[in-house]
This record gives C-alpha cells, sequence and structure tokens, in this order.
C-alpha cells in the first residue's frame, strides 16, 4: 500500500518540476529591471537544478518498476504549483518561486514519510537531499526579498 501510494506521490513530483521548469524559463526570460542581471542568472540556475531533479525522480520511479508521468497534458493535472501567467513583476517572480519551493518541501516530507513507512531508503534520501537544496534556495529567496 505504501509503495503505490509513494509513486503516486513521486509522480506528483516529477509534474511539479516539469511544470517548475517551464515556469522558471519564463521568469528567466522575462525578468527586467534593476535585478535582471542576479535574477536571469538565478533563474537558470534554478531550471537547472530543476532538470536534475526532475529525472533523478523520473529515473527513481522506473527503477522501482514503475512508470513516471511523461506528458505535459499529465504533467498540468498532477502538477502541485500553477504555470506562469506571464504578467507576474519582477518581486512576484521571486514571491511565486519561494511559494512553489515551500510547496514543493512540504510535498517532499510527505514523500520522505512515505518511502520511511514502505521501508524505502534509498528514495527517502533521494528526496531528502533535494528538500536541503530546496530548503537552502528557500532561505536565500526570503533574504533577496528582505525577509
Amino acid at each position: 500500500m505504501a509503495e503505490k501510494k509513494l509513486n503516486g506521490q513521486l509522480n506528483e513530483l516529477v509534474a511539479t518540476w516539469s511544470v517548475l521548469y517551464t515556469k522558471l524559463h519564463n521568469y528567466h526570460w522575462y525578468v527586467n529591471g534593476p535585478s535582471f542581471f542576479t535574477l536571469h542568472t538565478k533563474f537558470e540556475e534554478l531550471y537547472n537544478e530543476v532538470t536534475i531533479n526532475l529525472d533523478d525522480i523520473a529515473e527513481r520511479i522506473l527503477s522501482k518498476g514503475g512508470k513516471p508521468v511523461a506528458t505535459l497534458k499529465e504533467h498540468l493535472e498532477l502538477s502541485l504549483i500553477e504555470e506562469a501567467t506571464g504578467k507576474e513583476s519582477t518581486e512576484e517572480m521571486v514571491e511565486s518561486t519561494l511559494a512553489d519551493f515551500q510547496t514543493i518541501m512540504k510535498a517532499l516530507k510527505k514523500a520522505m514519510e512515505t518511502a520511511g513507512e514502505a521501508g524505502d531508503d534509498r528514495t527517502e534520501d533521494l528526496l531528502n537531499a533535494t528538500f536541503q537544496s530546496l530548503e537552502k534556495h528557500a532561505w536565500m529567496l526570503n533574504a533577496y526579498l528582505g525577509n
């Protein structure tokens, strides 16, 4: 039972990473203003990291005999976050990215608990490493916003 639940949670993460990847590209391309150079580079760094997270989790699903969701339709249906509107201000881009990271961190915690229940230490370790990276990014984005 925990194994099936974990597969569903991992697929939610795959979908969410996919939407976030596109969203961060949107922000990378459309950020402007005095923080352009800083945020243009930061959004690129983040979408490159998201690519690794997406691939790692999808491959983990495959290695466990599951099937990761792999269409844009599935990603949009299962994602825990919304895609960009294309109308965000620079500050809203940072706030949205931070909120998305916090949403993903909650999902990672739940999936780690489920992996623990299933005795799947390797998945739990993978998710924990991802959580720690997001935690650091969230701290930096909060600092950028003056929080």
